[in-house]
């Protein structure tokens, strides 16, 4: 298919992964665009560490790639299929953690940014992240996937297995704990009360 890279934007997922089962190296990279930049975020959003996030967004695009041929169109987003796989291998990836001795993990690299506004826009998303890891498991995947991904209730339902009064249930209570977590930090993260 010779068509300008442009013209999949406006493609389904479902139809690019079909393009792509029947050898179409040109929805192959639309799709990987597309998906990789959510799949990554949602992935370090889960781990708090870049490496691995990076690991797990690798691992789930090469699942994705490899159900293409027996993708039903309709039964399912290919989305929240990813999603699901990219929560499910996160899950195994911070079981496997919670054994690891802490004093074998490696300190965080600290971002050289230089900007005032830099610095703070770093201290405000380590704030979220530390704030989301004190969250339980799931609390946190829901808050994630609604407020970070913008996923709907019934999306998010889907990809945790829960029912979507569940999800309302799990995201509320996980904003909940994270305003408590973050209310004293207001001042020091450079957020005014108007």
């Amino acid at each position: 298919m010779d068509m300008p890279f442009d013209a999949m934007s406006e493609v389904s997922d479902d139809a690019l992964l079909v393009l792509y089962a029947n050898g179409d190296a040109a929805a192959a990279r639309a799709l990987t665009t597309r998906l990789t930049p959510k799949v990554l975020g949602h992935a370090y959003r889960m781990l708090g560490d870049r490496a691995e996030a990076e690991d797990v967004a690798q691992e789930a695009m090469l699942r994705l790639w490899r159900i293409a041929a027996e993708w039903r169109q309709g039964e399912a987003k290919v989305t929240t299929w990813l999603y699901r796989v990219v929560a499910n291998l996160c899950t195994d990836r911070l079981r496997k953690r919670r054994s690891v001795d802490i004093d074998s993990v490696p300190e965080p690299e600290d971002p050289a940014i230089g900007a005032e506004q830099g610095l703070q826009q770093v201290a405000r998303a380590e704030a979220l992240q530390t704030a989301l890891d004190s969250l339980p498991e799931r609390q946190r995947e829901a808050v994630v996937l609604r407020h970070i991904e913008g996923l709907g209730n019934p999306e998010i339902a889907e990809i945790m297995d829960i029912s979507p009064r569940a999800v309302e249930s799990l995201t509320a209570r996980g904003k909940r704990a994270l305003a408590e977590v973050l209310a004293g930090r207001r001042e020091e993260l450079g957020y005014q009360d108007d």
